[in-house]
């Protein structure tokens, strides 16, 4: 028999072949492919279950319980005993349009922040960008030392310098502007808003800067060859590539800033108040948890409304691929 016909005998009976041997048909590309992604699939869900856990115990679950607490008339008996569900707190808001004009009023402020913040927020990120240089990093840096302290020391150094006897009152005296103080800059939506703005501007910045460093500067220069002015160039350049920026930076503080009832409790007052106090207040002071829990999925529902248009407005995925 000579090799070749020992070979093919070797190949078509697997009991003809020498202990230790293998063919390639042993080596199939499909089975170790199978393997590797069932391990990368048990590796994959083996890391996911923590957090899926941690969102099911304290996001999902609290807002499950917010919402059965809702349709509860009132918190008589055990909490977790049955009751028929009712939609009574639901047509009492619908009758009663002054909890609906403070939300309207809350959404208002919470449109003039973020127009505000990201209006503000975008001259500083082109800085830090196109102007800042080696120093970036360190100037980005600084932007965010303010919030290696507590928040509430922030909001009530505001306080303190809206005051009537603060630091913005006593400049405006010295310098001629007003005789008197204005009182108004303290405890007045004015504080709130210029309290958030404040707050907000340098985390509006971020999301413009990783925009802005999407842009690459040889388009500049492919515009100035285009014998383009410096202002075409940022309108029709570097504007329109940093538009998913700017909308994820306005959405970002309006979202949040719909809810916001820290701020207007310590430099807006009374009359200041906004949606989330009045939440705040039947939770603490009226103890009454099914309003304050229909108020509160209220105001979870405009806000997911807002989202789902940020969303349709914004393709998140396209831009983070960019």
């Amino acid at each position: 028999m000579g090799r070749g016909e020992g070979f093919a005998v070797a190949q078509s009976d697997p009991a003809a072949r020498p202990a230790g041997t293998a063919t390639t048909a042993d080596h199939r590309p499909g089975a170790a492919g199978r393997g590797s992604s069932d391990g990368r699939r048990a590796l994959f869900a083996w890391l996911l279950t923590p957090p899926v856990v941690f969102l099911a115990l304290f996001l999902i679950a609290p807002l499950l319980l917010m919402g059965a607490l809702s349709l509860r008339e009132d918190l008589s008996g055990p909490l977790l005993q049955p009751w028929a569900p009712t939609l009574e707190h639901y047509v009492d808001l619908v009758e009663t349009p002054s909890f609906l004009r403070l939300l309207g009023t809350s959404i208002g402020i919470a449109v003039i922040v973020a127009a505000l913040a990201t209006l503000l927020a975008y001259p500083l990120a082109y800085f830090l960008r196109f102007r800042a240089g080696n120093r970036a990093a360190l100037y980005l840096l600084l932007l965010l030392v303010p919030f290696w302290t507590s928040y509430l020391l922030r909001v009530v150094a505001w306080r303190l310098m809206l005051g009537s006897e603060g630091v913005v009152n006593s400049f405006l005296m010295s310098t001629g502007l007003i005789s008197e103080p204005i009182s108004e800059l303290i405890y007045s939506r004015t504080a709130v808003v210029i309290t958030l703005v404040y707050v907000w501007i340098p985390f509006a910045a971020l999301p413009i800067l990783a925009a802005l460093q999407r842009v690459d500067p040889a388009l500049h220069e492919a515009a100035g060859d285009l014998y383009a002015r410096p202002r075409e160039q940022f309108f029709r350049v570097t504007l329109p590539l940093s538009l998913p920026g700017i909308l994820i930076a306005f959405f970002m503080v309006f979202i949040p800033t719909v809810g916001e009832y820290v701020t207007p409790l310590l430099v807006g007052g009374s009359g200041g108040s906004m949606y989330g106090n009045i939440i705040n207040d039947f939770f603490t002071r009226a103890a009454n948890w099914p309003f304050g829990s229909m108020l509160s999925m209220v105001m979870l529902a405009t806000t997911l409304i807002f989202t789902a248009i940020a969303v349709k407005l914004i393709n998140v995925r396209r831009f983070l691929a960019q």
